[in-house]
């Protein structure tokens, strides 16, 4: 019966297939406002993205922002994959049909083998695109009552598609981080941090076959993380297949760790039409330690746009695997679900409907001392959100949400009410001003934050400036002896300064006040950011 469940689930995915329509080709942007739920994406025309869809910063190989609404020039989106986003970073949106026209033109070039030949020749060669990003911040605390702690991080990522217009493409992401110590600490633990997320080197074998070779996150099989080794897919029309081997990384430095190996399978089905888009993935994971089963799950992914107002996305995670005292079993545990509706009224609003059910992760091998205890605490962490954005005017967004935490021992339980309202192209002082109110409570806290936010641009556009105010308040239901009544108040002023140098280069300066009566503290955080991009004609 799971078994079954499973196969319907994924033929739900990849049934459908309604008329094909051409769109526009591919439009360039920029964000002009981020906060901490939404950015906004500045186009000079929006009448061929669709809700729902991706967008890529430049020099971003993977869809990092995912459109939730929009105007007739902007867009309102979210962040996917936990990807980095600045304003004033360039966007690039991809039609859906350029393929389509392609293949048009493709299906008119064959009625004859010499015309079939220059086809085939012109596909060979490829366009080598290089985009990069460097950056360098560093972020400190001065505190009243504590040691002030300083840091400082670099960033460097690289896409660098089809190599001297070759069949090789490379891509990385790598950071460090250094904590600044005072000599007369007695701080003995790690100060130095380098971590690389992400390099592979890709080759396009042909068009519809792609193999890598390095540490890679593949977007169809995301949650299993950074692989270290060799993945491959192949595209069979509208279907696609894949095959993984290698190694996780290590758990507690994120380094190459050959004690982890891994490998699986997926196959999937993309359909892409005018009324009906969607993405289905299924997968068979095995992950090893020191050749042992540490886990072993089947992976579901699925997500669509019908009639461009209702978007879904779900995944879940099925175990199929236990061993508990050397005695193993095939028994299903369902690890995680999530799934997320989103139906478009109109251009004037939205809303959303998400549930997800979370088990902690078991290793049975890494984990194997203490399995007995965690499947005594083997409890489904549930949540549900219920969200709505309104714009009642074209400089006007409101809206709220709601969320609940719960689980069915009534720990870990919370209830959070978020509400938001947003003008821009204020009269007589322009710009932008935000307010934002949270609420939570919890089985130990309430808390209560009330934030204002001020933003504008000076300098013809080169100058962005954010003020803000936030106001905290925490009631603590265990009483602590150190505060009055358990309640803490804190009150937060800053600003933010952007500075687009060059086109490429960009310098940002963050400074920070708090107060909770006890404690002052002045936080300061600069960055300065190097982009650069270079493309290769062809020959």
């Amino acid at each position: 019966m799971k078994y079954n469940f499973i196969f319907i689930l994924f033929l739900i995915g990849i049934s459908s297939n309604i008329f094909a329509q051409k769109k526009g080709q591919p439009l360039k942007g920029k964000i002009s406002f981020v906060t901490s739920k939404n950015i906004y994406v500045k186009f000079d025309n929006t009448a061929t993205i669709v809700i729902g869809d991706t967008l890529r910063i430049l020099e971003n190989k993977n869809a990092c922002l995912l459109v939730k609404s929009k105007s007739s020039s902007s867009a309102v989106c979210s962040i996917l994959l936990n990807c980095e986003v600045n304003k004033g970073d360039e966007v690039i949106y991809y039609s859906k049909v350029a393929k389509n026209i392609v293949e048009e033109k493709k299906t008119d070039k064959i009625k004859d083998s010499v015309k079939v030949k220059e086809v085939k020749k012109k596909e060979s060669k490829r366009k080598s695109e290089i985009r990069g990003r460097i950056s360098v911040s560093s972020y400190s605390t001065l505190s009243s009552i504590r040691d002030d702690r300083h840091r400082v991080m670099s960033r460097f990522s690289l896409d660098a598609k089809h190599i001297n217009n070759s069949k090789f493409s490379l891509e990385s992401y790598a950071t460090y981080r250094q904590n600044l110590v005072p000599s007369t600490s007695n701080y003995t633990s790690k100060t130095t941090f380098f971590n690389v997320y992400d390099l592979a080197l890709i080759y396009d074998a042909t068009p519809t076959l792609s193999l890598s070779v390095g540490r890679k996150i593949n977007p169809k099989i995301s949650s299993i993380g950074a692989v270290d080794g060799l993945q491959v897919e192949k595209g069979i029309g509208k279907n696609y297949i894949g095959v993984i081997a290698g190694f996780r990384p290590d758990i507690f430095d994120y380094g190459f760790n050959s004690d982890l190996f891994e490998y699986g399978v997926y196959f999937g089905r993309k359909t892409d039409n005018e009324n009906f888009y969607s993405q289905t993935t299924l997968g068979f994971i095995e992950q090893q330690n020191n050749s042992e089963i540490d886990r072993r799950y089947t992976y579901f992914q699925h997500s669509s746009t019908i009639l461009k107002k209702l978007t879904i996305f779900s995944s879940l995670e099925l175990d199929m695997y236990t061993k508990v005292n050397d005695t193993i079993s095939n028994d299903f545990r369902l690890t995680n679900l999530y799934t997320s509706a989103r139906y478009r009224f109109n251009r004037s609003f939205d809303a959303t409907l998400s549930y997800d059910s979370r088990k902690r992760i078991l290793y049975y091998e890494t984990f194997q001392t203490q399995i007995e205890r965690l499947l005594d605490d083997d409890l489904a962490r549930q949540g549900i959100r219920v969200r709505i954005n309104v714009r009642p005017k074209q400089n006007i967004n409101t809206g709220a949400s709601y969320s609940k935490r719960f689980q069915s021992d009534s720990d870990n339980k919370s209830d959070n009410i978020y509400v938001y309202l947003g003008v821009s192209n204020l009269p007589g002082i322009g710009g932008r001003v935000s307010v934002n109110y949270n609420v939570n409570s919890s089985n130990y806290l309430e808390s209560n934050i009330l934030s204002l936010r001020h933003s504008r641009t000076f300098l013809r556009n080169k100058l962005n400036a954010d003020f803000y105010f936030r106001y905290v308040n925490y009631t603590y239901l265990n009483s602590n002896n150190a505060l009055s009544n358990g309640t803490l108040t804190q009150s937060y002023y800053g600003t933010n300064l952007s500075l687009n140098i060059s086109r490429g280069l960009l310098f940002s300066v963050s400074g920070e006040f708090s107060n909770s009566g006890i404690e002052n503290n002045y936080r300061i955080y600069t960055k300065l950011i190097k982009r650069f991009y270079t493309k290769k004609r062809k020959k």
